[in-house]
């Protein structure tokens, strides 16, 4: 073959095209991308710390509002129940009977007796401003001598027990005899009062013992004293006959 060939058959050949090669990168595009990463990482290390800190406040803040409301809430307050009068007497049981007939042979007062609320004596005799006076429960000769004025000067007190306990309805004599006493005495100054006679007194009498003397001052007692000597007759044991031989020597 001629070399004149070789151009004609050269270019009847058809050209293979190249694919066109990845155009390189810009200056500075790497550098872009590891700053984007970092800002990345970095918003969302942000974010994961808020998050944690919102979660922190969130709890403390349900935590306080728990204690809040707890220690707000009502509280039942037990009210104590009225004491009432007598209870204390319910389950000590009631007294025996030996211990009731004890305390009513000790001399107090009779059931059904009520209490007085003063105490009226008479005051004679030699006192500043004698008559009746009206002394508290619990008085003594000396209240009552002191109610009176006090006794006169020069008055002979030796006959005169001025720390007794009165009795209401009774009659004190200053600077005299005295209004009881044995039963001679009785005769020479004048007739027994029952209602101020102590109960040695009036077992000195003739036909009355010491259990007829307390059951006499029990009735005084009970009575607010006596109104006329034929009361004796309401006295248990006390009969007409003791009355008829006693009644010159007794008076109310």
């Amino acid at each position: 073959m001629s070399t004149a060939v070789l151009p004609e058959i050269t270019a009847a050949l058809p050209v293979a095209t190249l694919p066109a090669a990845a155009p390189d990168p810009p200056p500075g595009r790497p550098a872009f991308a590891s700053s984007l990463g970092l800002a990345l990482r970095e918003r969302w290390d942000l974010d994961r710390r808020a998050l944690l800190g919102l979660a922190v406040l969130l709890v403390l803040a349900l935590g306080y509002g728990v204690q809040h409301f707890w220690a707000g809430r009502p509280e039942a307050v037990a009210v104590p129940a009225p004491a009432v009068e007598g209870t204390a007497a319910v389950g000590t049981g009631s007294p025996s009977p030996g211990s009731s007939g004890g305390a009513s042979s000790a001399g107090g007062p009779a059931p059904g007796s009520t209490a007085i609320a003063a105490l009226v004596v008479d005051v004679s005799g030699k006192v500043r401003n004698p008559g009746l006076r009206t002394l508290p429960p619990g008085s003594r000769v000396q209240d009552a001598l002191n109610a009176a004025g006090g006794p006169l000067p020069g008055t002979d007190l030796t006959g005169l027990n001025l720390a007794r306990k009165v009795n209401d309805g009774e009659e004190i004599i200053v600077g005299g005899p005295p209004p009881g006493g044995p039963a001679g005495a009785a005769h020479a100054s004048g007739p027994l009062s029952l209602s101020s006679a102590t109960a040695a007194q009036l077992d000195a009498l003739p036909g009355i013992g010491p259990v007829l003397a307390q059951r006499i001052i029990a009735f005084r007692e009970q009575h607010g004293g006596f109104q006329s000597v034929d009361q004796l007759r309401q006295v248990p044991g006390f009969g007409e006959r003791r009355l008829q031989d006693l009644r010159a020597q007794l008076r109310p």
